[in-house]
């Protein structure tokens, strides 16, 4: 069963009302973005950084990474403000 899935006994106190539905809605989608962030973040920064991959970051490697993610974070910040603060 999926976490829309309601209970199969027929009573309709057992389904979801709208506002649930949304609110699920909203934790999944900020979950799917939060995947998908990190998935960007570690493949761009791990390219970017990682000239010899081994057991264990360099110093430098590690630095380079940091700046990386923090580089990353900032500017989606900039474009997540630049596109809700848009007018319409």
């Amino acid at each position: 069963m999926d976490s829309f899935s309601s209970p199969s006994s027929g009573s309709s106190s057992s389904q979801f009302s709208t506002e649930d539905f949304m609110d699920q809605l909203k934790t999944q989608l900020a979950q799917a973005y939060a995947e998908e962030f990190l998935e960007t973040v570690r493949g761009k920064c791990f390219e970017k950084c990682i000239t010899k991959p081994g057991s264990s970051l360099s110093g430098s490697e590690s630095s380079c990474i940091s700046r990386c993610v923090e580089r990353y974070i900032e500017a989606t910040g900039i474009i997540s403000r630049a596109m809700f603060n848009a007018p319409r």
